[in-house]
């Protein structure tokens, strides 16, 4: 799924600009300022990079960019809007998505390497990622991680566990007290307010019996009582209804009432024979219900009464239950960690051994690659040492550069020069390229500190890259831009009092010329013409089959013969703006 088109629209400079991109190497070439990083920075944001809002062209409401990428089926189409105001949208094949969607979905398919990844490259834990990558040791460091995953999750429970014998049993004693202790009180539920009733009832019993017989005397007293008046009542409201009908309701009512004040009288007799004020009856209750108020201070049953206790109970008996069961826990843990350590440092061997065998290879890989760019005397190393176990296996990484014979192999963060730095990581970058499954790479400006004699052979390294990925470069060299399969060249130009940014298509005379004015700042120069040519040509020549020739224009006279065909190991359509 390589790049084939980016459009970009209101930003910064770029007020309009529409490239169409071929595979191979494409090469972006421009003076300083006109806008060769804007591109590539225009890019990263359409792939999900932060927005910023300073990038809006002024005047502009919204910056644009949009991305096609080759799909089998049709064709996918990537957009990214930033306001003046910050916000921005994202958009795939028309749907919006967020921006971090739009990352994980489309940054896999192109890789940016600037300053940025070059320091990048400086991390051990980043050598440790290349050194797997390039060794096919994915699956192998994914072993370790589960592995290592498993035994630090098993620790954890361990952890949490009680580990001391003594400790565990005087917690197990502890809640097995405390269930005893509320199971022994035989509590129910309602039992404090009943005993509280009973109490204020035994406080009150000589009044309470007196009254008792108080209103059973009103209601049984002989001749002059409630139920003997009602009697009465009763006989002379059955004589009325005899004469007049319409009295037989009251002398039901009557016989009613009759009925009630004798059974009222019996009520009365029942609860006052029920009632024990017996004083040790009264002891017992306020011991009873002292003992119940103890447990609720003891265990924290608050105002939630019996049902708390009772449950607190069961819960001390649960815990006590649990605690005993973690000696069985504690030992199948134990056991369990030795085995979880065994299989973890067994994975960890296996990628230790891979990595091994891994640095090696990629040393005397690295090493071929760094003399075909120019360090003919340079040795480049990669120490495998052991550290402690952890998710990413026991090894750390480093990357060691010695750049001429006799010198000492330093780590890549100690390399002075720039210009080093640049080729051993484009070393690094061409001896991965097998494995790396990134269809399009962006290398911007990474030939910085890389003088004309050392550019050859990075033009080269690159061209060679390219034929494995779409490979786009922004450069101020034209030894590696005569390697391009493409030729894009950006310039500044004033259009109604506006500076914009315009790219170009080179034909191959214009790719001279460009050259050329990369050799010696001015264009039209005979000499610089001259030599570009010869660059251009010896280029083309280095890196095609030895049958093919080349008709690369010498000067300015040529360029109506009109852009020259493709050579050989050129594919597609010219950029296109």
């Amino acid at each position: 799924m390589s790049l084939i088109e980016l459009a970009v629209r209101d930003l910064a400079l770029i007020e309009r600009v529409r490239l169409t991109l071929a595979p191979g190497l494409t090469v972006i070439t421009g003076e300083t300022g006109a806008g060769k990083s804007l591109l590539i920075d225009a890019l990263a944001l359409v792939l999900g990079g932060r927005a910023d809002s300073g990038l809006v062209r002024q005047g502009a409401e919204r910056g644009r960019v949009e991305a096609v990428f080759e799909r089998a089926s049709e064709p996918l189409i990537c957009v990214r809007e930033l306001s003046t105001t910050g916000r921005s949208t994202a958009r795939i094949d028309d749907e919006t998505v967020t921006a971090g969607r739009l990352s994980e979905l489309v940054a896999p398919l192109v890789e940016i390497h600037g300053q940025h990844e070059q320091q990048r490259l400086l991390s051990g834990a980043w050598q440790r990622e290349l050194l797997d990558a390039f060794g096919g040791l994915g699956e192998a460091r994914a072993t370790v991680a589960q592995a290592v995953a498993a035994l630090r999750e098993n620790d954890a429970a361990l952890r949490n566990l009680v580990t001391d014998a003594g400790e565990l049993q005087r917690q197990i004693a502890l809640h097995e007290h405390e269930a005893d202790d509320i199971d022994a009180a035989g509590i129910r539920v309602g039992e404090v307010d009943e005993l509280r009733a009973a109490l204020a009832s035994a406080g009150s019993a000589e009044r309470i019996s007196r009254l008792v017989e108080m209103v059973r005397e009103e209601l049984v007293r002989e001749g002059t009582g409630a139920r003997d008046s009602l009697a009465r009542a009763h006989r002379e409201g059955s004589e009325l209804a005899r004469l007049d009908a319409r009295y037989t309701v009251i002398a039901e009512r009557i016989a009613g009432l009759a009925a009630e004040a004798e059974d009222t009288a019996m009520e009365l007799r029942r609860l006052a024979a029920q009632a024990d004020h017996d004083p040790q009856t009264v002891t017992a209750m306020e011991e009873r219900l002292g003992r119940l108020y103890a447990l609720g201070r003891r265990y924290g049953a608050g105002g939630d009464g019996e049902a708390a206790l009772i449950a607190h109970g069961a819960r001390a008996r649960a815990q006590a239950e649990e605690l005993r069961g973690q000696e069985v826990q504690r030992e199948a843990r134990t056991a369990a960690r030795t085995r979880l350590e065994e299989e973890a440092n067994a994975a960890a061997l296996t990628l230790s051994e891979g990595r091994a065998a891994s640095a090696q290879t990629l040393s005397a890989a690295v090493t071929e690659q760094l003399r075909d760019l120019g360090f003919t005397g340079a040795n480049f190393s990669v120490a495998v040492t052991r550290v402690s176990l952890g998710a990413s296996g026991a090894d750390a990484v480093l990357f060691l550069f010695a750049p001429n014979p006799g010198e000492p192999s330093l780590p890549l963060a100690r390399i002075a020069s720039g210009g080093e730095l640049s080729r051993v990581s484009l070393a690094i970058k061409a001896v991965l390229a097998a494995v790396d499954t990134t269809p399009t790479l962006v290398f911007d400006e990474v030939d910085a500190g890389i003088g004309g004699r050392s550019a050859d052979p990075v033009g080269r390294c690159m061209w060679r890259l390219a034929r494995q990925h779409q490979v786009i470069c922004v450069t101020h060299l034209p030894q590696i831009a005569a390697y391009a399969d493409d030729h894009l060249r950006i310039r500044k130009v004033e259009r109604a009092g506006r500076t914009v940014t315009e790219v170009d298509a080179l034909s191959e005379a214009e790719r001279v010329e460009e050259l050329a004015a990369m050799l010696v700042g001015t264009a039209g120069d005979a000499e610089a013409l001259a030599a570009a040519s010869r660059l251009r040509r010896r280029a083309l020549d280095s890196t095609a089959p030895a049958t093919t020739e080349h008709d690369v224009p010498a000067g300015p006279s040529e360029r109506d013969a009109g852009p020259a065909e493709r050579q050989a190991d050129r594919r597609g359509e010219p950029a296109e703006v």
